[in-house]
């Protein structure tokens, strides 16, 4: 698989987000699941909205309840279906084998396009198989990078875990950093397992490996706290999510640890965080280009026949480092939900 080098600044220049954001503005913001709702709130889009016949698009990802990362792909697929004239189908579950029973709902519906996360890419791959075999076309975004092309799908779009894993631990280097901790909130899933084993690969300290509930904010406090009072060395915490960062940064209060936390992901509570010093960092991976563009690329390829990366090589969308240097202005899209 072909790898973009590591970037080496923490600028966010991107001619796709620009064109994303003034999507945005001509389409405007939905909180709907992609029917009615989503229609309404793109009436002002004029041209900008799609005159092609009306198809069914399925969106099934593995999202925990309550993780408003998942609210910001979704708002990215809800305003790329305003405008291209899909009917959104949005489902989640966390739990692997109901996911893949989604995406057979989904097959069952004879939907004309699926979008899919593949964060436990055995269990997915027999129903992903039956969906291309029906002739449905299917992309995977967010996680299953290391498998997409080997279940058939047409494109990806996300963030090579990997690569942003070793980005996050070549920065911990220049922090002073000597013992990282990285809190991993589901076990088994692949893209969380690749973006630690990233971290450890550059980064030049210990690592140690942390594994909580996610689904359960309360434990995982305690979790962290535990291992922070029975460690004194570790200087670093490492989060996979920003609802799991923040948490750390109350464990860290707690405990009077003096470790300093970076993190996976943002939200706008993670924004306010950064700029108060309590998170050093994010690593972004756009989640609404990811939601926006899986959508699209499905529009496109029913109507005009386009395989986004040619259908060798992925769309990555990060990794995006946001820091107080550039928080401020970062903070602005997070405020709208699109961050």
């Amino acid at each position: 698989m072909n790898r973009t080098p590591l970037p080496r600044s923490r600028r966010l220049a991107s001619a796709v987000a620009v064109a994303v954001a003034a999507t945005l503005v001509l389409a405007g913001c939905s909180s709907s699941s992609g029917g009615k709702q989503a229609e309404e709130s793109a009436e002002g889009a004029g041209a900008g909205k799609a005159t092609t016949p009306r198809m069914t698009i399925a969106m099934v990802t593995h999202a925990p309840s309550g993780d408003t990362f998942w609210d910001t792909i979704r708002k990215g697929a809800e305003v790329a279906a305003a405008k291209d004239n899909v009917k959104l189908i949005y489902s989640n579950d966390e739990t692997a084998a109901d996911q893949a029973n989604l995406v057979q709902n989904a097959i069952d519906q004879k939907v004309d396009g699926i979008a899919v996360t593949l964060a436990k890419p055995d269990a997915m791959k027999a129903v992903v198989e039956k969906a291309v075999e029906a002739g449905i076309p299917v992309v995977g975004f967010n996680a299953g990078m290391s498998d997409w092309r080997k279940q058939g799908l047409l494109s990806f779009f996300g963030q090579d875990e990997a690569i942003s894993g070793e980005a996050l631990g070549t920065e911990l280097n220049s922090t002073g950093a000597k013992h990282a901790l990285c809190v991993v909130q589901v076990q088994g899933a692949v893209n969380l397992e690749q973006r630690c084993a990233g971290v450890e690969k550059n980064f030049k300290g210990k690592t140690d490996k942390l594994y909580v509930n996610g689904a359960d904010m309360p434990s995982v406090k305690s979790t962290i706290t535990a291992k922070l009072k029975q460690d004194s060395s570790i200087d670093q915490v490492v989060t996979l999510a920003a609802p799991i960062a923040l948490t750390a940064a109350q464990s860290v209060d707690e405990t009077g640890s003096k470790a300093k936390i970076a993190t996976f992901d943002l939200n706008k509570e993670l924004i306010s965080a950064i700029k108060d010093g309590s998170i050093e960092f994010a690593v972004d991976q756009q989640p609404y280009l990811q939601g926006y563009l899986a959508i699209d690329s499905l529009w496109l390829y029913r109507n005009n026949g386009n395989y986004s990366g040619g259908g060798e090589a992925p769309i990555l969308t990060g990794p995006a480092f946001v820091d107080k240097s550039n928080v401020d202005t970062i903070g602005a899209f997070a405020s709208k939900g699109t961050r």
